[in-house]
Formats: C-alpha cells, sequence, structure tokens
C-alpha cells in the first residue's frame, strides 16, 4: 500500500494482468521482466496499437490484450477479493514463495488467495501429494494416509481440489488437524468442482486456496494443465499416488523433476491402468514411497529418516551370537552328537554342552539319547528362517 493508504501502482498493474495474460505466457513474463507491470499496462491501453517492446506476438493476439486490458478494473478485484477474506500477492512481495521464481518467464503473474496462514511460510515445508481423479479405493486410502502422515509431522499437503486423489489428500492432512493448501485453476471465489465446495470451505478456514485467476474466473482445460506447474514449483517434492498414462499428475511430476524438485511414486498393482503411469516414473528418476516417513526422509533436513522396516522378531533373534550358533549348527531332522555339533559350529565340546542346555531351558532343542535335536516347531521355523538368511540378506 502506498502512503496515502492506495494499493501501489505496481500491485495494482499485475492485479490487472491477472486478467489480461493468461497463466504460463512467457511472452507476458519475458514483457514484465524487461519493463514492469506498469509499463505493460499502460503500452496495453495506450494509442500505439502494436508497441515496439510488447513483441513476440501476432497482431490478433496483441489486439485481445487490448481489449481485455481496457476492460479490467484491478481496484474493483482487490476489494471483491477483500470482501471474502483474501489478498492478492506477487513478486516482491513478503508473502511471495521466492521458489516459483524458478519457473523464469511463466511464473505466475501473481496469486489470489484465501486463508489465514503465510503462503511464503507454508511454502517452505510442503508437499505435494496428486494422482487419479477417478482413483480406486485403495489410491484413495494411500492418498489420505500419506497426507495424514505429512501433517501430523509438521508438513503443508498441498494438491488440487480435484475429485479422486487430490480430495482424499486435502481430507487426509484435515482430519488430523494438519495444513493443506489447494491450487486452482479458477477464481478463489469460485467452487470447483461443485461437489468440492464443502471441502473448499473447509480449506479456507484451516489453510490456503490459492490461484493465479481473479475473481470469477473460471477453468478452462489449458488452465488445469498450466496450474500444475505452480503446483510443482510451490513445493519441494510431489508425490504421485494413481495416475494413469497420459495423466495430468505425470505432468506435474515432470514439471517438478525439471525444477530440481524430489518426485516420488507410490506402488500399486502391476496390472492396474490406474498406476501405470506411476510405474512409468519409478522406472525413471522417481522414488518408490509408501508412507510419510519415506516421503519426509527424502524432502526433509537432514536427519529426518524413516524408521528402519523389519519383519517380526523372532525368539531366536533375541538369542547372542554364540548360542545361535550352535542351534544352526544342530540338522533338522535327527539328534547328532557333542562332536559332530561342535564341528559344525566351529566350537569345542564343553562350550557346546553349556549352549545346549541353555537352548534346552528356552524350548529350542531337546535330548534323545546321547544326541541332541531340535524341537519340532524350532525345527519348521529353523528351516524357514535360515531360507531367509540366504536369500533375504
Amino acid at each position: 500500500m502506498t502512503p496515502e493508504g492506495q494499493p501501489d501502482p505496481e500491485v495494482l498493474a499485475r492485479a490487472a494482468l491477472t486478467r489480461v495474460l493468461e497463466p504460463g505466457e512467457e511472452h507476458g513474463g519475458r514483457w514484465l521482466r524487461e519493463t514492469g507491470a506498469v509499463e505493460v499496462m499502460r503500452l496495453l491501453t495506450g494509442p500505439d496499437p502494436q508497441p515496439a517492446a510488447l513483441s513476440g506476438v501476432g497482431p490478433e493476439r496483441l489486439a485481445g490484450y487490448r481489449r481485455r486490458a481496457a476492460l479490467a478494473e484491478p481496484g474493483r478485484d482487490l476489494a471483491a477479493a477483500a470482501e471474502s477474506g483474501g489478498r492478492f500477492v506477487c513478486p516482491g512481495s513478503p508473502e511471495w514463495p521466492t521458489q516459483l521464481d524458478d519457473l523464469g518467464d511463466a511464473r505466475p503473474v501473481g496469486l489470489w488467495l484465501r486463508g489465514r496462514p503465510h503462503l511464503r511460510t507454508w511454502a517452505l515445508r510442503s508437499v505435494a501429494v496428486v494422482g487419479a481423479r477417478a482413483c480406486t479405493p485403495y489410491g484413495a486410502h494411500m492418498a489420505q494416509t500419506l497426507a495424514a502422515g505429512l501433517a501430523e509431522r509438521g508438513w503443508v499437503v498441498v494438491s488440487g481440489a480435484a475429485y479422486g486423489i487430490d480430495g482424499a489428500a486435502h481430507r487426509g492432512a484435515l482430519a488430523s488437524g494438519g495444513a493443506t493448501a489447494a491450487v486452482l485453476a479458477c477464481g478463489v471465489d469460485v467452487s470447483y468442482p461443485r461437489g468440492h465446495a464443502g471441502l473448499l470451505g473447509r480449506i479456507t478456514r484451516q489453510g490456503l486456496v490459492v490461484g493465479e485467476l481473479p475473481p470469477g474466473s473460471h477453468p478452462t482445460p489449458s488452465r488445469f494443465v498450466l496450474r500444475n506447474r505452480v503446483i510443482a514449483a510451490l513445493t519441494r517434492g510431489t508425490v504421485v499416488v494413481e495416475a494413469a498414462h497420459r495423466s495430468g499428475s505425470l505432468v506435474t511430476a515432470r514439471r517438478a523433476q525439471r525444477l530440481g524438485r524430489l518426485t516420488m511414486g507410490v506402488p500399486g498393482p502391476a496390472t492396474s491402468g490406474l498406476s501405470a503411469g506411476v510405474h512409468e516414473l519409478l522406472r525413471g528418476e522417481a522414488v518408490l514411497v509408501t508412507d510419510a516417513a519415506e516421503v519426509i526422509e527424502l524432502v526433509g533436513a537432514m536427519g529426518e529418516l524413516a524408521p528402519e522396516r523389519r519383519g517380526p522378531v523372532l525368539p531366536r533373534d533375541l538369542l547372542d551370537r554364540d548360542t545361535a550358533r550352535v542351534l544352526e549348527a544342530l540338522p533338522g531332522e535327527r539328534p547328532a552328537g557333542l562332536d559332530e555339533i561342535a564341528l559344525a559350529a566351529g566350537t569345542g565340546t564343553d562350550e557346546v554342552i553349556g549352549r545346549l542346555y541353555e537352548l534346552h531351558s528356552l524350548g529350542f532343542v531337546e535330548r534323545q539319547g546321547d544326541g541332541w535335536k531340535l524341537t519340532r516347531s524350532e525345527a519348521g521355523e529353523g528351516v524357514q528362517s535360515a531360507g531367509t538368511r540366504r536369500g533375504g540378506r
């Protein structure tokens, strides 16, 4: 704001340009970089129909921009946003997430927001969770569980508020009392899809709704695709839960890769067409993840490691090394004498006798005449465990 309480001319000009330029138009981004927003609007509303500074587009496209610029009323848009609890932020604002600058000339002209949290602060610790609209129950469960786990650990879950995986991700974060942000392909005051009006209301109250388009703007197919670049740039990494070949979620993931962000995928059944796109990513540079801890290990600070994954602890796992070696020396089907066991264990008979009595008291072995053998239950478990040690370590 200026000292008189009026919006800054640059903010007014950028707000107006969100009605003139479509999201991601790089020639418009170049004009802004070279001349500034105030000058771009002056040229678009001035008498010269084809200013030399606004190069890179044909006369018909430029004429269309000029018609839009003549109709733009940024003051009214800013007031309408404020009335609905919204605001407008643009490059140079303290709330502007500077990682969006990685998009170069395709970065947003500015962002319209609804919700109380500070966007730049939230974006520093955020992860995108995206995927198929027509998802399976497995995909919805994984997205909701993953988002809840991220939110519980203090991460912001970012998605696009669409049906399917997006909605499940937002609900998972909300249900855990955590943070979530929805990036829309329409005005932040427009409930789209209409079936998610209630969900978007909850996100507005508990999180953030973000969009490039001014109040009242409706989505188009191209705007959905272009919205994905904002999700990719805004976050530390992107997780794809379910996506078929040619899915828009793959566009987000590949844009994230080009921006140097981490790309992750949750595997699904090999027979599922909705997981085919995820598996394609995993065959490339994406990293396989199955829960929030594994995501955070990749995108978080040094030392935020996922817990070690282990199978069930077997009773024999609790034996000390020397006792376990004697146990492993016993054949599975027949009794063995002390000398045979000592030879197989690589130790003396006196040592073997002490270990065998310890194993007998624990129920691992039994005495049969002059020999020793595994108990029936341990014999079966021991064969399985030995196979696991040979093949799984």
